[in-house]
């Protein structure tokens, strides 16, 4: 009787410092999004309000420097909406709802320049959660990654009631220690799923997983 509950002790224990892991991993990723936001497209949004009272002031008395300073407010606007978008797509990519997976995953390993092959076969019905984070496993991998010579090849399907990924690298240079994806696996693990890292010198390495569909 004691032995069990000492079991459980140390079960809630864990479960606490998981949840706490979580927490503390989110609260991250919004400083880090706030910081994006400030140096990024809120910089951008600052010069373009100076740049506009400097305009209004040259459109009478030199015309083609006031051309010239909308031309250069119109491409700071361009870049605040790219980053806008980069930002948006990393809390939750609208491809991912519109497309689907496999066109979510395709379109983000073209922008980080990772040659990369994706299959993702057609599944029955899977939540927005579970989506989101094989999606978000994916790409933090690819990330961790990089660039270079070698090929990556991406792989989903189901596999009794669990959405089953894969992210397999052929590059023997590639070392991801389990660390890098600590926050990835804390997810996956929150939603009731596992996430394996598999690396050996000569022979690449693998990151698995499987989430189930029913939460």
């Amino acid at each position: 009787m004691q032995e069990s509950l000492d079991q459980l002790h140390v079960e809630v224990g864990e479960l606490r410092a998981s949840r706490k892991r979580l927490v503390l991993s989110a609260d991250a990723d919004r400083r880090r999004i706030e910081r994006e936001l400030h140096d990024g497209p809120q910089q951008h949004l600052v010069a373009l309000a100076v740049n506009l009272q400097r305009a209004r002031g040259l459109v009478d008395v030199d015309p083609a420097a006031a051309r010239t300073l909308l031309e250069e407010m119109g491409r700071d606007v361009q870049e605040a909406l790219d980053e806008t978008q980069e930002l948006s797509d990393r809390i939750y990519p609208p491809l991912l709802e519109a497309g689907g997976l496999g066109v979510a995953l395709r379109s983000k390993a073209a922008t980080l320049g990772v040659p990369t092959q994706v299959k993702v076969a057609a599944v029955t019905s899977c939540p927005p959660e579970i989506a989101g984070t094989v999606y978000f496993c994916c790409i933090e991998a690819l990330e961790h990654l990089g660039g270079g010579a070698g090929s990556t090849t991406i792989t989903v399907h189901e596999d009794e009631r669990a959405l089953v990924f894969e992210i397999v690298d052929d590059r023997s240079a590639v070392v991801i220690a389990g660390a890098d994806l600590a926050s990835v696996q804390e997810r996956v693990e929150a939603l009731g799923g596992r996430l394996t890292i598999e690396s050996e010198p000569g022979h690449g390495i693998r990151v698995s997983g499987s989430l189930p569909m029913s939460q």
